[in-house]
């Protein structure tokens, strides 16, 4: 069975930039000058630049947000990037998050920060490419199928974003990631299942 490296380069990168980021946003000297240049805005808002539809990913608003999102993208990311190689890696996950943020603009233009959509498109290409493998959580003690987890992931995110647009959380960002990767694996032939 194909096993992943513990730490891999993009993945290891990530982690350090997001985390710096989080501590300069967080600790309130430089909050709103990066909130205010690096944040997702509506297109139609004045406060809209082009480098934000990549700028926003790094940007997190507590720490419950960027530990769940970075630990997933450690635990998932790496084996992706350890299959694909790093360049593949890295392009995918900065396409699906710029797909991500398009679709939640389109959807429900608001302002985003968060590299959730980006992360989703990893746990879509986990899922496709390790479908049998087992994600154990809290509340599930045996396991899930990756396939199945993926497929019920996004099937709750569509349910919360039709039924609740505005509770704060991008789940249009959250699916968009999910589409715009199955669109890049199918589009540029990534191998999948490889288990």
């Amino acid at each position: 069975m194909y096993q992943p490296s513990g730490f891999t380069p993009a993945v290891k990168h990530l982690l350090i930039i997001n985390g710096l980021f989080f501590v300069a946003f967080n600790t309130g000297v430089l909050r709103e000058l990066l909130f205010f240049n690096f944040a997702l805005f509506p297109f139609s808002s004045d406060l809209f630049r082009p480098w934000q539809l990549i700028s926003y990913m790094f940007l997190h608003g507590g720490f419950g947000h960027i530990f769940f999102n970075m630990f997933a993208l450690w635990i998932f990311g790496t084996a992706i990037e350890d299959a694909w190689g790093t360049k593949r890696f890295v392009q995918y996950y900065f396409i699906a998050g710029l797909g991500a943020a398009v679709i939640h603009m389109l959807i429900t233009p608001s302002a985003v920060i968060g590299a959730s959509g980006g992360v989703f498109g990893i746990l879509l290409a986990f899922g496709m490419m390790f479908p049998e493998r087992r994600i154990y959580m809290l509340l599930i003690p045996v396991g899930i199928k990756a396939k199945y987890f993926v497929v019920l992931y996004g099937a709750l995110e569509l349910m919360l974003g039709i039924s609740s647009l505005q509770t704060g959380i991008a789940h249009f960002a959250h699916l968009g990631g999910m589409v715009v990767g199955f669109l890049l694996i199918k589009y540029w032939k990534l191998p999948t299942d490889l288990e």
